[in-house]
């Protein structure tokens, strides 16, 4: 993503006018400034102490644009004998002129600092911004950080195993999930990073997970049926390899104790196929006639078959809806979101009969590849390798309306000249109750989001896989560009406002300047960097969980020399 930084000059100007009669109007950084390093002597430190007791005096509007000067002042000689003479008097007015003479006066660099490359950290911070906590955990190490909205660390957690992303609980803990593959599990953390509940599954727990209402977890788990069980299931031999099919299934825990719980509810991609291909299965039939069901032929393209099993689904993203009592699943290789029935029972739902739309656990709902149960083709295709689909909670502009991370991956399936790009799309699902109207000769609506993103320059925006995106309070949308660590969000106009590049390169903080190292060059822009992440989380000042940390913000994890 491309940004553009104003000149120091306008910043001064701005300062200028916050510093006199608009003391306290509402003003925001427009863009950030490097950090100094930390000060040494006894001036300095007066300097510092001067400058965060501003940042308390003033609003949190206008802290923004406070702690960008304290880094570009803390360096101007002879500063801090004339700051803390202000200070000693705690006359915030007698600031109209005096600091702007400072700056001007004994400052002459200031437009040189503040225009210092910046690659990390934060980077964008416009008056647009919504104002909270973001939570973001390192793709490749076991960190997990709280920062601000200046991108300054309020809290961390650390585990000795990689954690792939984490979710703040309403009692304050953290849900993560430990480690990846064959060692995978589930973990609640309480503050200091002890663990106070974990669960681990005979089959590996992937991708999401999700605390319920009722306090139970929802989990994602990865079977493998043998060649010869995928076949005789009614898949074409041609599509599975020796080692067999991988499979999803979801399943809910009632956490006892400090280890494990009880499954009491589940769900498995298994018990809704359909084939045409082997006409002496039970599942037989034709699945342009049963879009309920999950077409088990279906080639999910080039990278369906992962050389030596058949990734046949990969669900990467699950959601619940506590007032429809319905899930949403994002299954990769389908290139489109499925919306199941949380309300029918484990033993009702391979039915296909039972709870509140009386379909069991068949397919409610399915937006984003006509191509995926034959009504359509590749020109009617909308999702593309999509990530993190979810409903906008109540509350939220757009609540109830469906916001999909479209990673854009093989856009225009079959091109080789078509440049990939990702977007982020808005849909307003057809709902009739507890089920979804539908045209039975066309494919599931809509045809066309209510709201997409995409960047100006479309490419400049692009992550194959991983990534996430949230609605914001004041209708801005959180954007985590996975594969470049890049966070940012956008307004309701498609305006980029805010804007943080997670700087730890695998384990390893990075000097400001630096850039994360390759860790994976591909194709057409298919870049994975070493500070990737799978998603990040905003949360608001009040959400509960947060009312049992000091918030007090501490250093920015990137280092300034």
């Amino acid at each position: 993503m491309k940004i553009t930084l104003i000149s120091a000059a306008a910043v001064i100007a701005i300062a200028a006018a916050i510093l006199g009669d608009v003391l306290h109007s509402e003003v925001y950084a427009d863009s950030p400034t490097t950090r100094a390093p930390q000060p040494t002597d006894e001036a300095s430190q007066t300097l510092r102490r001067y400058t965060l007791h501003l940042l308390h005096i003033l609003s949190d509007a206008n802290a923004n644009q406070w702690e960008r000067y304290r880094h570009a002042i803390e360096r101007c000689d002879g500063a801090p004998a004339r700051l803390a003479e202000i200070d000693a008097r705690k006359d915030v007015s007698a600031l109209d002129t005096t600091l702007v003479d400072l700056i001007e006066d004994l400052c002459g660099g200031l437009d040189q600092r503040l225009d210092e490359a910046r690659t990390v950290g934060l980077l964008v911070n416009e008056p647009e911004s919504m104002v909270g906590y973001t939570l973001i955990a390192g793709g490749f190490n076991g960190y997990t950080h709280l920062i601000d909205h200046l991108g300054r660390v309020v809290h961390s957690w650390q585990s000795e195993k990689r954690t792939s992303h984490g979710k703040l609980l309403d009692n304050g803990n953290l849900l993560v999930q430990l480690g990846r593959g064959e060692v995978g599990s589930i973990a609640e953390v309480d503050p200091n990073s002890n663990i106070v509940w974990q669960y681990t599954h005979a089959d590996p727990l992937h991708h999401d997970f999700i605390k319920m209402p009722n306090g139970n977890v929802l989990m994602l788990a990865r079977g493998v049926k043998t060649r010869e069980e995928a076949i005789s299931a009614g898949v074409n031999p041609d599509i599975v390899p020796s080692e067999g099919m991988q499979y999803d299934y979801l399943i809910e825990m009632r956490p006892t104790g400090s280890e494990g719980g009880e499954i009491v509810w589940e769900w498995s991609a298994l018990d809704y196929i359909a084939q045409d291909f082997d006409p002496t299965q039970e599942n037989y039939g034709d699945p342009s006639e049963q879009p309920e069901l999950i077409d088990a032929n279906f080639s999910g393209g080039k990278y369906w078959t992962d050389v030596d099993v058949l990734n046949w689904v990969h669900i990467n993203a699950i959601d619940y809806n506590p007032e429809l009592d319905q899930i949403m699943l994002s299954p990769r290789h389908y290139s489109e979101l499925w919306i199941i029935d949380h309300s029918a029972s484990t033993e009702e739902a391979p039915t296909r009969k039972g709870g509140n739309a009386g379909k069991g656990g068949a397919l409610l709902y399915r937006w984003g590849n006509p191509r995926a149960y034959r009504h359509g083709t590749v020109a009617d295709q909308r999702l593309f390798r999509q990530h993190h689909t979810q409903w906008i909670a109540p509350g939220l502009p757009g609540a109830g309306n469906i916001l999909v991370f479209n990673n854009g991956y093989e856009l225009g399936v079959g091109s080789t000249t078509a440049p990939y790009y990702s977007s982020i799309e808005e849909i307003v699902p057809p709902v009739d109750g507890y089920d979804y109207r539908r045209d039975p000769n066309a494919p599931y609506p809509p045809t066309e989001p209510v709201w997409r993103y995409t960047a100006e320059t479309p490419t400049d925006f692009y992550s194959r896989i991983i990534s996430g995106v949230q609605r914001l309070p004041n209708g801005n949308t959180l954007i985590c560009e996975g594969m470049s660590g890049n966070v940012f969000q956008v307004t309701p106009d498609g305006k980029p406002v805010w804007q943080y590049v997670y700087p730890i390169d695998i384990d390893t903080p990075l000097k400001q300047g630096e850039e994360a190292s390759i860790r994976t060059q591909l194709s057409r822009g298919d870049t994975i960097f070493n500070n990737a992440l799978y998603r990040a989380y905003w949360y608001a000042p009040d959400h509960p969980g947060l009312q049992k940390y000091d918030l007090t913000p501490g250093d920015t994890i990137e280092i300034y020399e």
